[in-house]
């Protein structure tokens, strides 16, 4: 199976990301700014090290498709609980539509990934 073309998927989960990487520390701040410095370690080097072969350019160390699924569902949940968390609710909002607009454009790349699972296990 070829990769997708995800040209759109791609802007709006690089976008949720961003939203990600901001909120999350800014909702865990309230609490402890050491958490906030973990999770922007955690939500940035994560999918910086773990990739799906095919997926990136740069693999540092390979992963299934499941992994890099696992790692974009967790970028988007952390996008949404933490802008529900920090931020006003239009704010919020705004977030849950990009979350819900990337998941619905990530499909078929989740399908390609899933299926470099079966190729390479």
């Amino acid at each position: 199976m070829e990769r997708p073309d995800d040209r759109i998927a791609s802007v709006l989960r690089f976008a949720a990301e961003l939203v990600a990487w901001v909120a999350t520390p800014w909702a865990l701040s309230k609490y402890s700014w050491l958490l906030a410095v973990l999770a922007v370690v955690v939500l940035i080097g994560l999918p910086t090290v773990f990739s799906t072969p095919g997926d990136k350019a740069q693999v540092i160390i390979p992963v299934p498709g499941t992994v890099t699924i696992l790692l974009v569902v967790l970028q988007l949940a952390a996008a949404a609980i933490a802008a529900w968390s920090a931020w006003p609710i239009y704010a919020a909002v705004l977030v849950s539509l990009l979350v819900a607009a990337t998941l619905v454009t990530e499909r078929r790349r989740w399908q390609w990934l899933l299926s470099t699972d079966r190729h390479t296990g």
